[in-house]
């Protein structure tokens, strides 16, 4: 199966803004979009890219 950048970050953004919208019913939406909001970014942009790295280096021979 092959993924390209598109087909994998996509479903990694519209987690995220689910989630951010989501969490606005029940905090403040400042606080969601100027504290969690960017440290969910950065987290998912971490995880994406060791579980990148982990794959490639299951896939090799």
């Amino acid at each position: 199966m092959e993924f390209d950048f598109v087909r994998s970050v996509a479903p990694l953004v519209v987690i995220v803004a689910v989630a951010a919208i989501a969490l606005t019913t029940v905090m403040n939406s400042s606080t969601v979009f100027m504290m969690v909001l960017p440290s969910m970014i950065v987290f998912s942009v971490i995880a994406f890219f060791f579980g990148m790295k982990h794959g490639e280096f299951r896939a090799s021979p």
